[in-house]
């Protein structure tokens, strides 16, 4: 479980800024960094690692938790993470090769696009007004001609990414909303060049640019409800340590991970990460699994031991003899598992993607028969085919296209301001239709929590002065433990990475952190001066609304269960608090997938809830997940929804809102079916134009938005 916090004042830089911000080196060196929470954080790490001789700039992205180095001189990573853990910063080796780029290019797109047909659209209604209110002869045409220069460059660039998608869909042989969208403008388009050059009185090109710049909303809304998702099997991957210390015939050397093979001795410092499957040749340590089992006590390992990818080394030096490489990790195969349980998720039919493949096709046969139709029936091509292009812009899925990202986009509003962001643009229609829950235990249902009983009150003022400003959550649950008492004074006070806290307490050195380092066995102590160390008793209790949200979701008829990496008698300790039944212990990260892939085989439908490495395969495996801000970098980026606050309570209205925006969707094709219902055999019976047809397609579009609004009173 990763030790960061959320910190919405703060706001990072993209990521490409900042590597560009940091190239006045010749070399670019990026860490992640899982412990910042806010601007003290960025000013310690840059100011570490500008006193490091070679680094001319460091730039820290708070938003991604990485940090960009530029150096004029070859620098080991390893120096630099060195640096940062001695000033108390815990840094990891980035490989943002794996990671793709965070500049959105498309959103940009889509809404400059947007900008241009807003106001190409503002300044045609402005010249049709004038058409309107009667201007005749050479003033109507030059009225007609300045549109047509204005409208016909707008709609070759704003409707692009119309063409693009309906094109392709043409040439895969299937039909898409965009291909009826595409010819709606171009024939709208056609037809009012057409009478603008023959001096016609009648132009649509008002109606072409409106239809374009009520779909771009629509379009621009769907792919930034989408957008936020990211790829948790990048993210793993991208903790795999991409260079480590080779022990060769006695020569110690830094190789790419690519290069080890079976056999070789590799060396992890402490609190460096294990980057491949073996044995412990050398060396003991404490060994934190949490990340990868979800167990919340550190382990012992010594010579004979075996140790996975993935673990941290958390106390001393460790000289490891590999016997799995590459591809054959534990965390290169949680990745596999991750990709494919994204995979099978991501085949999911949206609504709206249910409803596109019945409507287009229809619409195009529509509008084929009022072509075929009217041309029977009168011969005049032109009235033929305006009547047919009213027909089509009248049943243009602009409405439909708004249904959902309007729906998606207020709901996610009203979570957002509740704590919750949504990443996933089917996520709410997903979440609507759970029945069963997931929950991981360690970090998500509790938190770790130190008992006082066994100290004395000098001992925890102590402890409390040592713990308060450090940012590991068992620092941060020693403090809160004695949060009510008045902190020792203590002078000189340091941070021991992997090891613990150190400081002066009347002339005497006063020390607080691992048994290990204190030469007092398994677990966290502290000792003043010489005397024998103190353990400091920790055990889990429940995060702060997990009382509360357990019953909420049993009384909305969901079927709660708890699976855990801890062991069996803290796990049943916590189900029995809950009342949660259905519970299992020492679940690996396979196993989790394994247990919900069994209930979803049994016709579940599942929302997974957790926080840790070992959860990102059961986040991507569910129906639907949700990961809060604390956890791990990759267990975020495979959730749909993430819990912005230290309080599960926000999480109790979730399926209500869900369930209250599925239905809102439902309403919106209601409503988009009625108005079809109703305007379609107007335009068939040639009583609508283009213009018509455009002012009525923009009023059930509008009706759509606000029926979509009302998501943000009651559910």
């Amino acid at each position: 479980m990763s030790d960061a916090a959320f910190c919405p004042a703060c706001v990072g830089l993209p990521e490409r800024q900042l590597e560009k911000a940091a190239s006045n080196g010749t070399n670019q060196i990026i860490l992640s960094l899982p412990g910042i929470h806010c601007v003290a954080c960025i000013n310690g790490v840059e100011r570490s690692l500008r006193g490091i001789d070679g680094v001319v700039n460091a730039r820290v992205n708070l938003s991604m938790k990485r940090v960009t180095v530029g150096t004029t001189q070859p620098i080991a990573a390893e120096a630099l993470i060195d640096t940062l853990e001695m000033a108390g910063f815990e840094a990891r080796v980035l490989d943002t090769s794996l990671l793709g780029s965070d500049v959105d290019d498309y959103g940009r797109g889509l809404m400059t696009r947007l900008a241009v047909s807003g106001f190409a659209n503002m300044n045609i209604m402005l010249l049709s007004v004038a058409i309107w209110s009667g201007a005749i002869g050479a003033t109507m045409h030059l009225f007609h001609w300045i549109t047509a220069t204005i409208a016909i460059p707008t709609l070759i660039y704003a409707a692009q990414p119309f063409f693009d998608s309906g094109w392709r869909s043409l040439k895969a042989g299937r039909l898409n909303m965009d291909v009826p969208i595409s010819l709606a403008i171009i024939l709208a388009s056609g037809i009012s060049l057409y009478e603008t050059l023959y001096g016609g009185h009648h132009s649509y090109f008002d109606a072409a640019v409106t239809l374009t710049f009520f779909l771009l909303i629509g379009r621009y809304l769907d792919h930034r409800s989408r957008k936020a998702a990211a790829s948790a099997a990048a993210q793993l991957s991208a903790l795999e340590v991409p260079r480590v210390m080779r022990l060769r015939d006695g020569v110690r050397q830094m190789v790419d991970f690519a290069e080890l093979a079976i056999g070789d001795l590799v060396q992890v410092l402490p609190g460096g990460r294990i980057p491949v499957d073996g044995t412990i040749t050398e060396g003991t340590s404490e060994i934190d699994r949490s990340l990868l089992t979800g167990e919340s006590r550190m382990t012992v390992a010594s010579v004979g031991a075996a140790v996975t990818a993935g673990e941290v080394n958390m106390t001393g030096p460790l000289t490891i003899r590999a016997t799995t490489v590459g591809a054959d990790t534990t965390l290169r195969k949680m990745v596999t598992m991750v990709d494919e349980a994204e995979a099978v998720r991501n085949r999911y039919t949206a609504v709206a993607d249910k409803a596109a493949a019945l409507y287009a096709p229809v619409v195009h046969l529509l509008a084929l028969a009022a072509f075929g139709g009217w041309m029977l029936y009168s011969g005049d091509l032109r009235l033929s085919l305006n009547i047919a292009v009213a027909v089509l812009i009248i049943t243009c899925p602009c409405a439909m296209g708004l249904a959902v990202p309007a729906v998606s986009t207020t709901a996610a509003g009203r979570l957002f301001r509740a704590g919750l962001l949504v990443k996933d643009g089917t996520a709410l229609e997903r979440l609507a239709e759970v029945d069963t829950v997931v929950f991981d235990k360690t970090g998500t249902l509790t938190m770790p929590a130190a008992a006082r009983d066994a100290l004395d009150p000098q001992t925890q003022s102590i402890a409390l002065a040592l713990t308060q400003n450090a940012n590991h959550p068992i620092s941060q649950a020693i403090a809160a433990a004695f949060a009510n008492i008045a902190p020792a004074v203590v002078t000189d006070q340091q941070e021991h990475a992997g090891l613990g806290l150190s400081a002066t307490y009347d002339d005497q050195t006063v020390r607080l952190g691992s048994g290990a380092w204190l030469g007092a066995g398994s677990g966290t102590f502290i000792q003043i001066g010489d005397a024998k160390p103190q353990k400091i008793a920790l055990q889990s209790q429940l995060r702060e609304g997990a009382a509360e949200l357990v019953p909420a979701w049993q009384n909305l008829g969901l079927n709660i269960h708890l699976v855990s990496g801890d062991d069996a008698d803290e796990t049943a300790r916590v189900a029995k608090e809950l009342k949660i039944d259905a519970w299992q212990a020492q679940t690996k990260p396979a196993d989790k997938v394994a247990y919900i892939e069994a209930l979803a085989a049994g016709g579940a439908k599942v929302l997974m809830v957790g926080d840790g490495l070992n959860d990102t395969g059961a986040l991507a495996a569910a129906y639907a997940s949700v990961s809060p801000a604390t956890a791990a970098d990759a267990s975020r980026a495979a959730s749909d929804i993430v819990l912005l606050n230290d309080s599960l309570e926000p999480l109790i209205e979730l399926p209500l809102v869900a369930k209250a925006a599925l239905a809102r969707i439902k309403e919106n094709f209601t409503i988009s079916t009625i108005y079809n219902v109703i305007a379609v055999p107007i335009a068939l019976a040639g009583f609508a134009t283009p213009l018509i047809a455009s002012i009525a397609m923009s009023a059930s579009s509008i009706t759509v938005l606000l029926n979509a609004l009302r998501l943000k009173g009651r559910v």
